[in-house]
C-alpha cells in the first residue's frame, strides 16, 4: 500500500465537510424550535395559576379555601347507575379532602349540569369556582365543551371567578388504581371476591372465551 493511498482526496474531504457543516446546520436549527416548545410549557404552566374573572385574569391563591366550590364534572349517561356513582365519588371526595362545597356535575346527558352546580356553588357562598373534570386525558371536552359550558354558566354571576383544572392524566396513583382494580376482578372470576361498585349486578366481569381455552 502506497502513502498517497492513504490521503482522503481533496473532493472528498470537501465533500465530507459540507456534510458537517449541513449537519451542523440543521442541528442549530433544531435547538431554537425546542427552546419555543419549552418557553411554551413554561407559558402554559403559569396560566394555569390564573383563574377567570370578568376583567382579565387574577392571581389564585395555593390551596382550597373556604370560599371556593369545586365542581367535579364527568361526561354524563343515559345510564341512571352510572351517573348515581358520581354522586357516591363526590362524597368520597368531599369527606376525605374536608372542602366545604363540592358539588357534581354532568357534562351533557344528565342532571344537574354545569350550569346548576356553578349556581349551587355560589348559593353556598363561593366566590371562586374550580371545576374538576372527571377524565382520564386532554380532548376536545376539556379543550372546548367543559370551558365553554362554564364561561356560559359564569354570565350570570359577575365577580366570581373560575378555573378548569388539568384531567387526571397521567398521574402515578392511576397505576395503582388500575393494578387493583384488575387484582379485584381476577380474584371475582376465580369465585374469591364480589363483583366490585363499578360493575355490580352487570355481570360483566366474567372470563370470556372459556370453552375455548379448555379445548385447547
Amino acid at each position: 500500500m502506497s502513502i498517497e493511498s492513504l490521503f482522503i482526496p481533496q473532493a472528498q474531504t470537501l465533500s465530507l465537510r459540507s456534510s458537517s457543516a449541513r449537519k451542523s446546520t440543521r442541528a442549530s436549527i433544531k435547538s431554537p424550535n425546542f427552546q419555543r416548545g419549552t418557553s411554551r410549557i413554561r407559558n402554559f404552566s403559569a396560566k394555569s395559576s390564573l383563574s377567570f374573572q370578568n376583567g382579565g385574569f387574577k392571581k389564585l391563591s395555593n390551596g382550597v379555601g373556604e370560599k371556593d366550590g369545586v365542581i367535579i364534572v364527568d361526561h354524563g349517561s343515559r345510564r341512571k347507575e352510572s351517573n348515581l356513582m358520581l354522586n357516591e365519588f363526590v362524597a368520597m371526595f368531599r369527606e376525605k379532602t374536608g372542602y366545604a362545597i363540592v358539588e357534581p356535575a354532568h357534562m351533557e346527558l344528565a342532571e344537574p349540569s354545569i350550569r346548576d352546580a356553578f349556581g349551587v356553588c355560589v348559593e353556598r357562598g363561593a366566590d371562586r369556582v374550580i371545576v374538576s373534570p372527571f377524565f382520564l386525558f386532554p380532548g376536545r371536552h376539556w379543550y372546548q365543551d367543559i370551558p365553554s359550558l362554564t364561561a356560559d354558566a359564569a354570565k350570570d354571576y359577575p365577580g366570581v371567578s373560575y378555573m378548569i383544572t388539568a384531567p387526571l392524566g397521567l398521574h402515578e396513583l392511576l397505576v395503582d388504581v388500575m393494578n387493583d382494580r384488575i387484582k379485584h376482578c381476577l380474584s371475582h372470576v376465580a369465585g374469591d371476591a364480589d363483583e366490585c361498585a363499578a360493575c355490580a349486578g352487570t355481570s360483566k366481569c366474567k372470563l370470556y372465551g372459556l370453552m375455548d381455552v379448555i379445548k385447547t
